[in-house]
């Protein structure tokens, strides 16, 4: 378009193009992103049709970690890199130490050192971790754990009593302080009968499908709060197909 468009605007507006593209700030922050794009586990993990909630809520501590662990000792190395790219592309390398360009109405002057350590590395990455934060807070966590801890995939592989207790707490009008502990006691007797009294619970697959089974057997009535437990975790994915 540079050098073929009838258009005068069309010219300027690719060279302009092509003049911000071989910038060291736009390499900087190409390089930048290209490395946040690798950290894709949790990405992955959560597109699944069948997820492992208990693997991806691991998944995405081990995201927030390596975040922090990029903001506290990577900035070298991705400078390094940058230049190497720069120098083989001919592309001017800024001196560091020197003030970044801004109008005076705006911040003091900062050199580009800090202008790409705080301004773009850091903002880069605390906006990231924010936003990690504000998805999956402790609340929806405690959600997302207490219905996989439920699910009697691979004879209940999952099941940690203190998630579904702590999920069973934020339901008050259903779960007081006497349905808690009788809950307690049912869930200790439950996974003892489900896991080796009963082969038909075996090769369960999803809650939908121990919800079933217990109506199926009549065991709803002998675990009745387990059974109520179930019914919610079957209702909260629609309350958080959102996030």
């Amino acid at each position: 378009m540079n050098e073929d468009s009838p258009h005068d605007l069309d010219k300027r507006a690719s060279g302009n193009l092509l003049d911000k593209i071989q910038e060291f700030e736009f390499i900087f922050v190409l390089h930048l992103m290209f490395k946040m794009l690798l950290l894709n586990e949790l990405n992955k993990a959560l597109q699944k049709k069948d997820q492992d909630i208990v693997n991806a809520m691991g998944l995405l501590n081990l995201l927030k970690r390596r975040l922090q662990t990029m903001r506290e000792s990577s900035l070298e190395s991705l400078m390094d890199e940058v230049y190497s790219f720069c120098g083989k592309h001919d592309v001017l390398i800024l001196e560091m130490t020197e003030d970044y360009p801004r109008s005076k109405r705006k911040k003091p002057e900062v050199s580009y050192l800090r202008h790409f350590r705080v301004e773009v590395f850091y903002a880069v990455i605390d906006l990231q971790i924010q936003e990690l934060n504000n998805r999956f807070d402790v609340v929806t966590s405690d959600l997302l754990l207490g219905m996989a801890s439920l699910n009697p995939i691979d004879s209940f592989v999952n099941f940690r009593k203190r998630r579904i207790m702590k999920l069973a707490e934020y339901y008050k009008s259903e779960f007081g302080d006497n349905q808690l502990r009788d809950l307690s006691y049912q869930l200790d007797s439950f996974i003892v009968y489900a896991r080796e009294c009963d082969s038909k619970f075996l090769n369960l697959k999803r809650i939908k499908d121990l919800s079933m089974m217990m109506a199926q057997t009549k065991l709803d009535q002998n675990w009745s709060l387990v059974y109520l437990f179930v019914k919610l975790t079957l209702i909260l994915p629609v309350a958080t197909a959102s996030m």
